[in-house]
């Protein structure tokens, strides 16, 4: 383990059943993310990006192999100790927003707040802000989801991750239904924001074309992570 890094990966393997034999899913994985550094994940369909990102989220126990976050080795936590430490050190960001129709942009996180048990009022000056960093005007951050476009709907998804705080971030394929620009632009964005925030950032994606705002990319085949 890397001693400057919130998330570190050591040798981790996941199976998943399959009839009477197991799959591989995950094949040794080592990573390191520190904090300030986003590190994309390329690879095709099946290769086990979404499997690393469930295993780093501690959605996942791995077969072997150790989960490291924030210098607490998760494999150690109970159930609830894990879902307390995804809740106060993880933000995910999914690949489709999930965003609540009835609610405005800044209402989403506010919504967030309380699910936390936080107070809505306190929070509203935290949400403003984050809604602002990611490029949402006053205007835009009173719309709902119906009245923004899907590249202005992935940016509510990306601060509603931060509303939290967290020491990492973990980002599902953002831009699949985004064209290459606002793609682009996307990946930009959370460049920025990981660099702002401190935040250890992974994200994954098959498409290698939009990644050029990422501080490392690596990639993934058969269970097996490597360079770029």
């Amino acid at each position: 383990m890397n001693t400057s890094s919130v998330l570190s990966l050591e040798a981790v393997k996941l199976t998943y059943p399959d009839g009477d034999r197991r799959l591989t899913a995950l094949d040794g994985v080592c990573l390191d993310v520190a904090p300030g550094e986003l590190v994309a994940v390329a690879g095709p369909s099946g290769s086990g990006k979404s499997s690393l990102l469930a295993v780093a989220a501690t959605l996942l126990r791995p077969d072997a192999g150790r989960v490291v976050l924030a210098g607490r080795d998760t494999a150690a936590m109970s159930d609830r100790e894990r879902t307390a430490l995804r809740r106060e050190r993880i933000g995910i960001v999914f690949q489709q927003a999930n965003l609540l129709p009835s609610l405005t942009a800044e209402e989403q996180l506010l919504a967030v707040a309380h699910l936390r048990g936080g107070s809505v009022r306190a929070a509203r000056p935290r949400a403003a802000e984050l809604l602002e960093s990611v490029g949402l005007d006053a205007a835009k951050r009173r719309r709902r989801p119906h009245q923004l476009s899907g590249g202005e709907r992935q940016r509510v998804n990306i601060a509603r991750a931060l509303s939290g705080s967290p020491s990492v971030l973990l980002v599902d394929e953002p831009t699949s239904a985004l064209d290459h620009e606002r793609g682009e632009q996307v990946v930009e964005l959370l460049a920025e924001v990981t660099r702002r925030h401190r935040t250890a950032t992974v994200l994954v994606t098959h498409d290698r074309a939009l990644l050029g705002a990422a501080d490392r990319v690596l990639s993934m085949a058969d269970g097996r992570l490597g360079g770029g």
